[in-house]
């Protein structure tokens, strides 16, 4: 297991409550998890004694670190796509207003900045209470949100290094369709 600081922040598994037998639904989750992301080619990093994974993902503009999550307790599955930079603070309002219009129609997840250290990141999740968790709910919200950072990234760096607004960063990313 890897010890990694930069794990989503505020998702910290207490690992007495891990060993509660009225968990098991979310403990099944966790191993349906851990074996997708063997299975699919992931090559999945656990981190410490969470129930978090450490995956990347190649795409066309560049690799991204990802954290698959269950939140055990809650029975919930968290997936997140971190940009590969961090926005610098004097762009933060054009950033946080780039992804405000990069979420508008969004369908699965949605782009969230922490405006302290201005990490931009792409969320998908599921709550699964009461339900089994299979590899295709995972798989259908892992790659949407990948491919979606992947889609937006060029326009998020043109906003944060190229001097783009972000409604001229958006109208590039989407075409005459965007807003």
């Amino acid at each position: 297991m890897i010890n990694d600081a930069a794990a989503p922040k505020g998702y910290d598994d207490d690992p007495q409550e891990q060993e509660e037998p009225e968990h098991i639904n979310g403990w099944r989750a966790f191993a349906t998890l851990s074996q997708f992301l063997k299975d699919d080619g992931w090559y999945p990093q656990q981190l410490d004694e969470k129930t978090i994974h450490r995956v990347y993902f190649a795409g066309e503009n560049g690799e991204l670190r990802c954290y698959a999550q269950i939140r055990v307790d809650l029975e919930q599955f968290l997936f997140y796509v971190i940009a590969p930079v961090k926005a610098p603070e004097h762009v933060r309002p054009q950033v946080a207003e780039y992804i405000t219009r990069a979420n508008y129609g969004l369908r699965i997840g949605n782009f969230e900045l922490d405006y302290g250290d201005g990490e931009v990141r792409y969320k998908s999740s599921i709550d699964f209470e009461g339900e089994t968790l299979t590899p295709t709910l995972i798989k259908n919200a892992m790659y949407p949100a990948v491919h979606t950072m992947d889609f937006y990234l060029p326009g998020l760096l043109g906003v944060m290094y190229g001097n783009k607004t972000p409604i001229e960063a958006i109208r590039e990313i989407e075409g005459d369709a965007g807003r």
